[in-house]
């Protein structure tokens, strides 16, 4: 089982943007597998949100990971994924089409709200990407 920390900032919304995501190994948090921090340009906080899971289950499909519990402070992504809430914006709809065509290779993936406090590595990660860019 991985377990995912997805998070995504964006300084303007839309502005400058960018990705944090850490994966560890065990239920405890204690082995990282990767962490990803990267600028992704000017974009909006949700699309940041969307980009970061989506970089995450590319990254764990990568490493032919079947098993995943993905966490985001992202209300909004989490029920989207989840099917709660439709997704009708035709840029996020792009992306969350691009991680829907990841589901069947997973054994298991599922979406779990955390609050902001339970994602501050994730959200770290993101926020050093972006100060790397001034």
């Amino acid at each position: 089982m991985i377990y995912l920390f997805c998070d995504g900032a964006s300084r303007g919304n839309p502005g400058p943007a960018s990705i944090g995501v850490v994966a560890y190994r065990d239920s405890g948090y204690s082995e990282i597998v990767f962490t990803i921090s990267e600028s992704i340009g000017n974009e909006t906080n949700n699309v940041a949100e969307w980009t970061a899971l989506l970089f995450a289950v590319t990254k764990c499909k990568e490493l032919s990971e079947k098993e995943l519990r993905v966490h985001l402070d992202s209300e909004l992504v989490v029920r989207q994924m989840q099917g709660v809430y439709k997704t009708k914006n035709p840029d996020l709809l792009k992306i969350k089409q691009k991680v829907d065509s990841f589901k069947p290779f997973f054994n298991s993936l599922e979406f779990i709200h955390v609050p902001r406090e339970k994602n501050k590595m994730a959200d770290k990660l993101a926020n050093n990407a972006l100060d790397l860019k001034k």
